[in-house]
């Protein structure tokens, strides 16, 4: 199953880390898959563009159906592979409406951390204002502390849909992980840093980890007055 299974990905981003997690909870090993270089513009090579006429990363592919938004990809896969490997979306109408409703809130989550981690580096410098960089982190900082509500309400050792591990995992953390990564304060959101350490060394978390992150384990100060 997985022989028929092609992944392009680029190490460093949110969404191929949620499909690379997804399939690793499913089982699903051995899948063919190509790193890319988001700085050589590799993601807009032939090669993607012929999978993904966006030209983005994921670009995924199994046998001859194309599911590319990461999402999509994770819902595909426990949708296809639901007896196999962990099931990700459970069967109670309650869990299975605050596992979808926190799967696109965490959309929204990744967007609030974008607009901070990534505004230099998309904002070309003579676009770029102190005022629009500042609401950008106040609006972060009120992400965050919602967050921190959600996952206090389920009280100590939650995921952030209950207490099973779901799809909602699989789009939240890579978001929490690349905050503290970009200097998030545990101190500061302890709730969110509790969150954390519980995954960090979950198997399929710790078979995708960034491999970028292997090699330089400082990270970045980006957040730190967050």
């Amino acid at each position: 199953m997985a022989k028929d299974m092609t992944l392009l990905w680029g190490s460093g981003s949110a969404p191929c880390w949620r499909v690379m997690i997804a399939l690793e909870e499913k089982n699903l090993q051995g899948y063919n898959h190509k790193l890319l270089s988001f700085d050589k513009m590799e993601h807009k090579s032939q090669e993607v563009l012929d999978i993904n006429p966006r030209g983005q990363l994921p670009s995924f592919k199994h046998g001859d159906n194309i599911v590319n938004e990461s999402c999509a990809a994770c819902f595909y896969l426990e949708s296809q592979f639901k007896s196999q490997g962990n099931r990700l979306i459970p069967d109670s109408p309650a869990e299975q409406a605050l596992t979808y409703q926190r799967m696109f809130e965490g959309l929204v989550f990744y967007e609030k951390a974008a607009g901070v981690i990534w505004y230099e580096y998309y904002t070309p410098e003579e676009e770029r204002h102190d005022s629009a960089l500042k609401r950008n982190k106040e609006a972060l900082a009120t992400e965050l502390k919602l967050w921190e509500g959600y996952l206090k309400k389920l009280g100590s050792g939650s995921y952030v849909a209950g207490k099973t591990f779901s799809l909602a995992d699989i789009i939240v953390f890579p978001n929490v992980a690349y905050l503290f990564r970009s200097g998030l304060s545990a101190e500061r959101y302890p709730v969110l840093g509790e969150y954390y350490a519980l995954l960090k060394d979950r198997p399929s978390i710790k078979a995708s980890w960034p491999s970028e992150w292997l090699q330089d384990t400082k990270g970045e100060d980006t957040l730190k007055d967050i």
